[in-house]
């Protein structure tokens, strides 16, 4: 699967490579060895294997930390899988619009060709039609479950009948997996070594700001992730934070409790708006509602200071908005701006 010219590469050799212990002098990375403007702690590089924080994160999901890939986002590692598996000009990906957006833009800059599936009417995975378009040529499956902007999940039948029938990698994007009644398919790994998942910090941790993003995969397939990435691709700040974030797991499930119970009051309330014809059901932390006159309403929206998001150029979500669940006195702001509005 591998692109031939990287069979042979010799990966960049940072200074934290080469020594990894611990000593009183360090006069191997360039660095400021006179301190810092900002506080000292920030004038030496980071972990470039996030060590610590891959073991925490072992430790919560169960995952060994070799088959455990940080990127800067989930896009990070989106990017470096079709570099890595992708032939430019040559290979393709399959997507199921409507999906999220960089699976598309990864491939088009990355010259890949794309093979869209287009989800059924109902959002539900068209699967006979997904295995039909496996061809030579398609190196990656991209599936987001549960799917952004839709927020319903893929059976997870579906995606293990793609998995035996597909010689490829097949990504399932679980970034809103912490708010799902469903289980992740982490515990899939050891029973298919083309199974990638992607999951992040930015939903139900509440880390947007922080960029990280995780992969879960065979380790082979984590080791070259790691060999193509950037030397210090994730931060010292953000593994400092996320290691502290990840003492509270208490803390972030109580937020996903206080979500969802907002998303079922938000949904009620949204049935009764004037022109809104259906809400549909979600797994994740948003709803995507069909409205009458949607970009007219998204518009008025933001004159009143109500942000949300128009879908409706997106494919099967015409007069769509996607609208994030917020806390109760946001979900009443909306709902007392769209009452005014209709």
């Amino acid at each position: 699967m591998l692109r031939p010219h990287l069979l042979d590469l010799k990966p960049y050799s940072s200074a934290r490579d080469e020594f990894k212990g611990e000593a009183d002098v360090y006069l191997d990375a360039n660095e400021n060895a006179f301190g810092s403007t900002s506080s000292d702690q920030y004038r030496r590089y980071p972990d470039p294997y996030q060590v610590a924080l891959k073991s925490k994160i072992s430790e919560i999901k169960g995952v060994a930390s070799n088959k455990i890939f940080l990127g800067n986002g989930s896009d990070e590692p989106i990017d470096l899988l079709i570099r890595a598996f992708c032939n430019p000009g040559k290979d393709r990906i399959i997507i199921t619009p409507p999906t999220y957006g960089m699976y598309e833009v990864s491939a088009n800059i990355n010259d890949v060709g794309i093979v869209k599936v287009p989800l059924k009417e109902d959002f539900s995975l068209d699967l006979e039609n997904v295995i039909d378009a496996i061809e030579p040529g398609v190196k990656i499956i991209f599936l987001c479950s549960p799917n952004n902007p839709s927020g319903n999940s893929i059976p997870q039948n579906d995606i293990i009948e793609i998995l035996k029938k597909f010689q490829g990698f097949v990504v399932v994007d679980e970034a809103y997996i912490d708010f799902s009644p469903h289980s992740s398919l982490i515990s899939e790994l050891d029973n298919y070594a083309n199974l990638i998942i992607l999951q992040t910090f930015s939903k139900a941790w509440g880390l947007a700001a922080l960029r990280l993003g995780m992969a879960f995969a065979d380790e082979e397939i984590i080791g070259i992730l790691s060999m193509i990435k950037p030397p210090y691709n994730i931060n010292g700040s953000s593994q400092e934070l996320a290691l502290k974030a990840l003492e509270k797991q208490e803390l972030m499930k109580e937020m996903i409790d206080g979500i969802l119970a907002q998303k079922k009051r938000l949904a009620s309330m949204l049935a009764d708006i004037n022109g809104v014809q259906i809400v549909y059901p979600s797994d994740a932390n948003f709803l995507l509602v069909k409205i009458d006159h949607a970009h007219e309403i998204y518009l008025k929206l933001i004159e009143r200071k109500v942000i949300v998001r128009d879908r409706s150029k997106v494919e099967l979500c015409e007069n769509c908005l996607r609208i994030t669940v917020g806390t109760e006195e946001e979900n009443n702001a909306l709902i007392n701006q769209l009452k005014q509005i209709s």
